[in-house]
């Protein structure tokens, strides 16, 4: 597992795509938080940074699955796929050696942006006027955020051996989880089947930990969602 999650490292950075991925994703985020005047921390003149963590995902629903949609597509096209599936590990350590390799470039992309807790906190009045514990709440969320998308990602990329096609399914289920739910609970408000399924919305759980409270019940949420996602995705290796 450690030389297959080596291996896609390596095949992500051995490429000019990998390189402008991870740098148009910090030049999108940089120009909303900073740039635009609309959502820019310079404007809006308080010591906070939610425009980072209200508009990252809507980057993320496009970011992940491009990070993704090769994984396990092509190796089905360059037929390695076979090769891999000889060896000595069993399709669910493939998938997670996989996923885990995913997981680590949503987080070399994110890493980054905690510059920004650096600088909001020397141009707070007073200096380190910042809430702190928001702050890595919501950054705990969207590293979350970015986990399950990656598994949604890996499950796109095990239906099927063409790159773009599981770049467009992991697009649409990672913007139908996060947006899609949330936007139909607006619709059903108040009825008993709209507080459910904002129950199940991603978004949901995320906002709850943007208040910079850690509750075991949104990590439940996360972790289950990624070990469903993956155990689907193992089961459609086996399956085909």
């Amino acid at each position: 597992m450690g030389s297959l999650l080596k291996k896609e490292i390596n095949s992500f950075f051995n490429q000019l795509t990998g390189y402008l991925i991870v740098i148009i994703f910090l030049i999108s985020i940089g120009l909303i938080v900073w740039v635009f005047p609309d959502t820019s921390v310079l404007e809006y003149g308080y010591a906070d940074l939610d425009p980072l963590f209200t508009y990252t995902p809507f980057v993320f629903v496009f970011l992940v699955p491009a990070i993704t949609m090769k994984m396990i597509a092509e190796e089905k096209k360059t037929g390695t796929w076979e090769l891999l599936m000889t060896s000595p590990i069993n399709p669910f350590q493939i998938v997670l050696a996989k996923y885990l390799a995913a997981v680590l470039l949503v987080l070399i992309a994110v890493l980054p942006t905690l510059i920004y807790h650096f600088s909001i906190s020397q141009l707070g009045s007073p200096v380190g006027n910042i809430d702190s514990a928001g702050f890595f709440g919501s950054f705990i969320g969207l590293v979350f955020i970015g986990a399950v998308f990656s598994a949604i990602g890996i499950f796109s990329s095990a239906l099927t051996d063409n790159q773009i096609v599981a770049f467009v399914i992991g697009v649409f289920l990672s913007f139908f989880l996060y947006f899609g739910l949330t936007a139909v609970t607006d619709l059903m408000a108040l009825s008993q089947f709209s507080l459910w399924l904002e129950n199940v919305s991603l978004s949901y759980h995320y906002r709850s930990l943007n208040r910079g409270v850690i509750v075991s019940s949104n990590l439940l949420y996360f972790f289950a969602l990624i070990t469903v996602l993956l155990g689907a995705t193992a089961l459609i290796i086996r399956r085909k």
